[in-house]
């Protein structure tokens, strides 16, 4: 009895075993990669490098399908037909594009689907005549293919222009000759550019002189009653410059040298002249005329002259006029002053300290006279 029992334990399994393997084989016809799939055909106008009966079908870079059969038309020897089995619920439609690309940079080819309107008819496939797509011509260039073309193309260039290339490089030969020829002279060249750059680099610099606000006033000024703005001088555009300048006898101005003041000359007057009501005393009611000061009255400066006057005995001239305005736009008061200070000499420095002289002068008459009227 135990050992028919053991035989019937023994059937029982091998009847278990053969119904899997039925069930199995089932599987892979329905669902797996056995199951049958749709059949089309792809037409290509030129050689399919590397494709092969098995190889992967895409759509979308989604696997669908395999090639099942490789074929030439006869007819046409450029012509490769490729039978290929997609899943079911494929979207295949007429305007499907065709192409073969390598899965990665070495993989094997795989023939890639993609595209199609939604708006195209679905391909309806049958048996007995499977629908035919139609690839591009440019679908079956792959790496390798479109490389060797490009070096065709390449060495046929460098053929067609072989005797410009050779002109060209005897043209290189005999300018490199040249030069190995004339290296003295060369040299000779680029140590003259070095002295040229180099002295303009260490060009000298311009002077620069500034002017001095006088400090010392006469005991009779007194502190203004009220506060007063100077405003930057007008003036006509020879005199809004920073160069030193010397007037002739009929009139015409001249450039002296290349010293320059610290500052354009309506700048510098206006700051050495407030820097010299300071000096005085006068630093609580006076102020360069800015946005916010208040005062009483403005004081308007129009320069008329600031320069050397050009004769045997050079003399530093310096005019302007002052005009004291209340804050109601009326003039209180108006006057021109007028100094001049001899050169000692025709060298910037002396012309630089005799404009400074007769500037000094004017500015301490205009301070005397500002206390008075204001």
């Amino acid at each position: 009895m135990e050992t028919r029992a053991r035989y019937i334990l023994v059937g029982l399994f091998a009847l278990a075993a053969i119904a899997a393997g039925f069930g199995f084989v089932y599987w892979l016809n329905n669902n797996g990669g056995l199951a049958k799939g749709v059949v089309y055909r792809i037409r290509f106008e030129g050689p399919t490098s590397g494709l092969q009966t098995g190889s992967a079908v895409q759509f979308n870079g989604i696997r669908v399908g395999e090639v099942t059969s490789l074929q030439l038309d006869s007819s046409d020897p450029r012509r490769v037909t490729a039978t290929i089995a997609v899943a079911s619920g494929t979207p295949m439609r007429a305007d499907t594009k065709v192409s073969v690309e390598s899965r990665g940079l070495m993989g094997s080819p795989a023939i890639a689907l993609s595209g199609g309107a939604s708006t195209s008819p679905l391909l309806t496939a049958s048996d007995a005549e499977p629908p035919v797509l139609v690839a591009d011509r440019s679908a079956t260039q792959d790496l390798t293919q479109a490389a060797r073309e490009a070096l065709q193309r390449l060495d046929k260039i460098l053929g067609d222009n072989s005797d410009s290339m050779k002109s060209t490089m005897d043209n290189l030969k005999t300018f490199s000759e040249a030069l190995g020829r004339n290296s003295n002279r060369i040299d000779a060249i680029m140590a003259g550019l070095e002295r040229m750059t180099a002295g303009a680099a260490t060009e000298k610099a311009k002077p620069v002189y500034d002017l001095t606000a006088p400090s010392t006033f006469p005991s009779s000024i007194h502190a203004p009653r009220a506060q007063f703005v100077v405003a930057e001088p007008t003036a006509v555009n020879a005199l809004q410059t920073q160069r030193m300048l010397g007037r002739a006898s009929d009139g015409e101005i001249s450039i002296l040298g290349d010293a320059q003041w610290s500052d354009t000359l309506p700048k510098l007057i206006q700051e050495k002249v407030i820097q010299s009501f300071e000096n005085a005393g006068f630093s609580a009611a006076v102020a360069a005329s800015v946005e916010g000061v208040s005062h009483n009255y403005q004081l308007v400066l129009d320069l008329r002259n600031f320069a050397i006057i050009n004769t045997p005995d050079p003399t530093a001239d310096v005019a302007f006029s002052a005009k004291i305005v209340a804050d109601n736009g009326h003039i209180v008061s108006a006057q021109v002053f007028h100094a001049t200070a001899p050169a000692t000499g025709t060298q910037t420095p002396e012309i630089a300290a005799a404009l400074n002289q007769a500037f000094g002068k004017a500015v301490t008459d205009l301070v005397a006279w500002t206390s008075k009227s204001v």
